[in-house]
């Protein structure tokens, strides 16, 4: 059976929050104790990136796990009420891991797969598709075209100190400042700087050893000019009543 803790009086309360894909990083944030632990869940999803649906939520004092959130409609009140506990999000955040034993690979030569009849070139050949359609090639030219007048006519609104929203397909939705613009040495195209408003990026403003703005660790990263949207958007209010 969980252990609850007392409730008081106070409407908030600072919690610290860590989660179990990297337990060295945990960080303060304040939440309304009349939070239900569903709606509780739906902000740690954004702040941790688990899933609300299927995260587990352990409330620690110290090193002593004190309670688990088993009740997804019960408040946060019920669970922790005073400042300086820590959330622990269990989940089971994707990770990647890759045999490493070699494999020995089949090449064929240039002439070699040019005279195979099996070959998705040759299928491509035949059917006039892909670079083998002159009509096909001239629209993805243009497309190509119109995607690099974009990038550039969006990293122009890319102000340094500007504040931004950024989007990235698989990931949340970010707020922040903007920090740098252009490129990145080793890489190809045009990155922008974020220094986020929550521990949500991968970096301190760094990228392959090289210093392009400074921000404080997992508060930085870089992405296209096409997930950037520039305007008046003011740091997050995770300590709001409503939900997400």
């Amino acid at each position: 059976m969980s252990t609850i803790i007392e409730t008081g009086k106070s409407d908030f309360i600072k919690v610290n929050v860590s989660n179990s894909h990297n337990d060295a990083v945990a960080f303060e944030v304040k939440f309304a104790k009349d939070l239900t632990v569903a709606q509780l869940k739906s902000k740690l999803e954004i702040l941790t990136g688990g899933c609300a649906s299927t995260m587990k939520v352990q409330v620690f004092k110290g090193d002593t796990c004190v309670s688990t959130m088993d009740n997804n409609e019960a408040l946060l009140g019920y669970y922790a009420n005073s400042d300086g506990l820590r959330l622990h999000v269990i989940d089971s955040f994707a990770t990647f891991s890759f045999d490493s034993a070699p494999v020995e690979k089949f090449e064929l030569t240039k002439d070699q797969y040019e005279q195979r009849t099996d070959s998705v070139r040759n299928y491509l050949k035949i059917n006039r598709m892909g670079k083998f359609n002159d009509e096909e090639m001239q629209q993805a030219e243009e497309k190509k075209r119109l995607q690099a007048e974009e990038i550039q006519k969006r990293a122009e609104l890319c102000v340094l100190g500007g504040r931004c929203e950024v989007t990235v397909p698989g990931n949340p939705t970010r707020r922040g400042t903007i920090r740098y613009n252009g490129q990145l040495e080793g890489k190809s195209g045009h990155f922008i700087g974020v220094e986020y408003d929550e521990p949500l990026g991968k970096n301190n403003g760094s990228f392959g050893g090289k210093a392009y703005f400074s921000c404080a660790p997992n508060y930085g990263g870089f992405v296209s000019p096409l997930s950037v949207t520039v305007g008046d958007f003011p740091p997050e209010d995770f300590n709001i009543d409503d939900e997400l």
